[in-house]
């Protein structure tokens, strides 16, 4: 689609993260808010500005829990545990008796005192290099806005699960908060200032099949509540009041978007095979059990990655090995015979455990995470190596560890778990004595001792966001480096094809996972490295599916060939795109 500027119009160009098209008001949230008026107390008001904080901590506290609740039987627990930071924050003593002192020893409003406090630690918070430590500086600052909304008697902020009429949202950043609260029937799209492809935001956008513009800059703060607008997920451009013109040449992408809907859902029941009848397995990313019905309804052949770390964080103790078996049991009998594939949890780097007193860390993605946190935390460990053998009893359940950097880590996270198979058959509870068990592939140390690795398990999963990542130590939610994020560097593609030799030398598939496998300009990439299975996102199977039925493995093959050979990230990514594009227009046509 061109992007030619009409009379009257106005575009902002950002970064498109979920394919789609509409059109309708802008709803902005996050206008920058006055600070906090100060006032100076008489000694006779002191005490009683106080009673006023604790009063609207109380007050917010109750509207937190009610808006948890709602969202809750609307949506589902997963959602709802959202807002437990939120209550955490509200009772956290440090903050409070700050907030407390400071009305006291400078004789200053609740007000003034409580948000000062508060964005004290937000401020330090959203400096540190840390994703999850960034989230926890938006938790804060959203508490304070609804504790100021208390005590200034003003509005609650826009009521995101009952909108009056479809909008658009633009944001600066929509938190998990936020994103839980949406009226999915009333939000069209929406576009972020901040972002990348990989981040959260993204991931979820192409969840819920929403349109979706990330990278924006200040957009949030150039457009207003009311203006009418396109958003164009395919290119990544918001036009404002478009023209006719405008919406004319957009109504014709929308009606070959509709076309290609049709030509998706045909493919949905059949297999993922090449012209010339190579078998490929596509299966589908999970965040909780509930996803496996969305799974059997996208055409995946079961789950090849299910995060269980969701079930961990956002709560005040792990779960027990009781709601992890349920939790897991549940998708193996909803998808049996197909399989599941269960990771351990990768708690660390940017999802934390909220029960945990963990030290900040320079470097937490370099730190204590993943397999290396599971293996300190043995207890923790245990009760989930546990639940996952019991599950396999009840399904085709495969078990894979994550971040495994050497042969060390694999040999003690494996001894662990031969414990816990003595343990069941002491205590006479069944479970799966062959059950599969993978490592996966997201270091260039464990790719390049992928050999050795292959000799301890029966599979690989290579997780691409990681590998990359690591591999040319580039932060892929840093804005101001994302350009130097290249799946398609001679080292990516020739750390992949190492990887794939070892375990096939071995008789061991492999599987990649990571966001690389969902975008259908690098799936005959991967297919011509000799990846057996591609694991995305439900909603971008079919797509990855009807692309592979026009595809040839010889020619795949070529493609291969030439970026093992290539010495340019642009050139390998310009060839994909041209190959996949021959092969299949309509998932490209803009």
């Amino acid at each position: 689609m061109p992007e030619r500027l009409h009379e009257g119009e106005k575009i902002f160009r950002g970064i498109p993260v979920s394919a789609g098209v509409c059109r309708g008001k802008i709803l902005v949230l996050d206008k920058p808010r006055q600070p906090a008026p100060q006032r100076i107390l008489s000694d006779a008001e002191v005490e009683g500005e106080v009673a006023r904080l604790e009063n609207a901590l109380l007050q917010t506290r109750q509207q937190v829990r009610e808006v948890q609740r709602k969202v809750v039987e609307s949506v589902g627990d997963e959602q709802g545990s959202i807002f437990d930071a939120h209550l955490l924050v509200l009772e956290d003593p440090v903050l409070v008796e700050e907030a407390k002192k400071l009305i006291r020893a400078n004789k200053v409003n609740a007000e003034h005192a409580f948000s000062s406090v508060a964005e004290h630690y937000a401020a330090a918070l959203a400096k540190v290099d840390d994703d999850y430590l960034r989230e926890r500086a938006a938790d804060i600052r959203d508490v304070t806005a609804r504790v100021l909304n208390q005590l200034l008697g003003h509005e609650d902020e826009v009521d995101l699960r009952h909108l009056t009429e479809p909008c658009l949202i633009i944001a600066h950043d929509l938190t998990p908060s936020k994103t839980a609260q949406l009226d999915r029937k009333k939000v069209l799209g929406f576009g972020t200032d901040v972002g990348s492809k990989t981040s959260h935001t993204a991931i979820l956008a192409r969840s819920l099949r929403l349109p979706a513009i990330v990278g924006l800059k200040d957009a949030s703060e150039q457009l207003n509540t009311g203006d009418f607008a396109l958003l164009d997920g395919f290119n990544g451009v918001i036009v404002v009041n478009p023209t006719d013109q405008t919406l004319f040449e957009y109504g014709q992408l929308a009606r070959r978007q509709v076309t290609l809907e049709e030509k998706l859902r045909d493919v949905i029941t059949k297999p993922a095979v090449t012209l010339d009848n190579h078998r490929v397995f596509l299966s589908a990313n999970v965040e909780q059990a509930a996803d496996a019905e969305v799974v059997k309804a996208s055409g995946a052949e079961g789950i090849g990655l299910f995060r269980t770390e969701y079930l961990f964080i956002n709560r005040e103790a792990p779960p027990t090995e009781e709601e992890q078996f349920e939790a897991y049991r549940h998708a193996a009998v909803t998808l049996k015979p197909s399989p599941v594939v269960i990771r351990t949890v990768d708690l660390g780097g940017d999802k934390l455990l909220s029960s945990l007193t963990v030290p900040l860390e320079m470097n937490p993605f370099l730190g204590w995470r993943a397999i290396r946190f599971c293996l300190h935390q043995t207890d923790i460990f245990r009760a989930q190596l546990r639940a996952i053998l019991r599950a396999s009893a009840e399904g085709t359940v495969k078990l894979m560890y994550p971040m495994i950097c050497g042969l060390d880590e694999l040999t003690q996270a494996n001894a662990l778990l031969a414990k816990c198979k003595d343990e069941l058959r002491a205590e006479k509870i069944p479970f799966d004595d062959r059950m599969e068990i993978g490592a996966m592939i997201e270091t260039p140390s464990a790719a390049v001792i992928a050999d050795s690795l292959a000799k301890r398990v029966q599979f690989f999963s290579i997780g691409t966001n990681d590998l990359i990542q690591y591999t040319l130590a580039v932060d892929r939610m840093n804005e101001k480096i994302a350009h130097l994020y290249e799946p398609t560097h001679p080292a990516i593609v020739r750390l992949i094809k190492a990887t794939v030799d070892a375990a096939h030398a071995r008789n061991v598939w492999v599987s990649v996972c990571g966001e690389m496998a969902g975008d259908p300009a690098f799936v005959p990439l991967l297919i011509g490295l000799g990846v057996d299975e591609l694991s995305a996102a439900p909603p971008l199977v079919a797509p990855m599916k009807y692309l592979i039925r026009r595809l040839k493995l010889s020619e795949a093959r070529e493609l291969a060939t030439f970026a093992m050979n290539c010495e340019s990230p642009p050139e390998i990514a310009a060839r994909c795109q041209e190959f996949a594009q021959a092969a299949a227009p309509a998932l490209f046509e803009r």
